[in-house]
């Protein structure tokens, strides 16, 4: 690889990288929030927004979908319109930073852990009830 290459090469993974990070907090995620529903670590998806990492093809789709950005615009390429995506990928307004930061952590138990969750849930919404 020539050295212009490489330069080349940074420019646009710090420039996909500031892409990024703007739709992020556009979107109101956090970093944590982007990576689950990407499927990377948080760690991966940090080096990403800084720019030290450049994503895989299918992460990147998936990050276009998710941060709703159109890849092109993320890759500093001449665009005409904004793509619209699928209604799946878009948070909803109610959920708050707490809420997220529950489902990531359900996401990681398993069926038991789920069933006695459930229960606690129940039984704390009967008692709030009466």
């Amino acid at each position: 690889m020539k050295k212009s290459d490489h330069l080349t090469k940074k420019k646009l993974t710090v420039h996909l990288g500031t892409a990024l990070r703007e739709a992020r907090l556009k979107a109101e995620l956090t970093q944590a929030d982007v990576a689950d529903r990407v499927g990377v670590a948080t760690e991966v998806y940090g080096r990403m927004e800084r720019g030290h990492l450049t994503p895989s093809v299918p992460n990147l789709r998936k990050l276009c979908m998710v941060l709703r950005v159109d890849a092109s615009a993320a890759l500093g390429l001449a665009t005409g319109e904004a793509v619209t995506w699928p209604q799946e990928s878009e948070p909803t307004s109610e959920e708050s930073p707490q809420l997220r930061r529950l489902m990531r952590t359900l996401r990681q138990l398993d069926g038991r852990q789920l069933t006695a969750l459930g229960y606690v849930a129940r039984t704390l919404a009967q008692s709030e009830a009466r």
